[in-house]
């Protein structure tokens, strides 16, 4: 069954896709399919945006659909100066990778060099049928810095500015043992069962 997620970040499904397949979904993206949806994402958190890209996408082509989208809360700091949605879009622009740690890193710097950080997520999922299902989960443990290391990962440039406590060492910087031991704490496999159990 092909399952369209409602991204045009291919890092996203690369989390995804591998597993889905051993269960007979193929995810495809925005970048796969020729039809193009304006999606402007007003929601005030995670699951309204999710929701509202999902809707979109099924609306116009009428097959299975994943929207997803992520909240950035930062620890101790007031509520609006928090990028909450609009992680990427800053003052009504998109920001590129490098923009991106270059605000974040200002961000931090302003409020003392080190900052605890956390992700929020949310996912609707449309089945071939019309029904829609939610799901809500978090990340964190993490302390963002004011100053990046050199290595990217691209499509999630945060994560060249966001240490990981237990390894003293930056997202983009674990080992690839690191990577499984550290995904194993931060498994995506209770997303998969989300999507398998309810797609139809």
């Amino acid at each position: 069954m092909k399952v369209l997620f409602a991204t045009k970040n291919p890092a996203k499904v690369k989390n995804y896709a591998e597993k889905l397949k051993e269960h007979g979904i193929e995810l495809i993206t925005i970048n796969d399919i020729d039809t193009r949806v304006d999606v402007v994402e007003s929601g005030k958190n995670a699951i309204e945006n999710a929701r509202i890209k999902a809707e979109a996408y099924y609306n116009a082509l009428k097959i299975p659909t994943i929207g997803m989208d992520n909240n950035l809360y930062f620890d101790d700091i007031p509520e609006e100066e928090q990028p909450g949605v609009f992680v990427r879009r800053v003052n009504g622009k998109e920001l590129t990778d490098e923009e991106m740690i270059e605000h974040y890193t200002d961000f931090v710097k302003k409020h003392g060099g080190r900052v605890n950080a956390r992700w929020k997520y949310g996912m609707v999922l449309i089945d071939s049928n019309g029904e829609e299902y939610e799901y809500n989960w978090h990340k964190g443990n993490l302390v963002f810095l004011d100053y990046a290391c050199e290595k990217r990962n691209p499509g999630y440039p945060l994560d060249s500015i966001a240490l990981v406590p237990e390894y003293n060492k930056f997202l983009v910087e674990l080992s690839k043992e690191e990577k499984e031991e550290n995904n194993k704490k931060n498994s995506n496999d209770h997303v998969i069962e989300f999507i398998i159990n309810n797609i139809k």
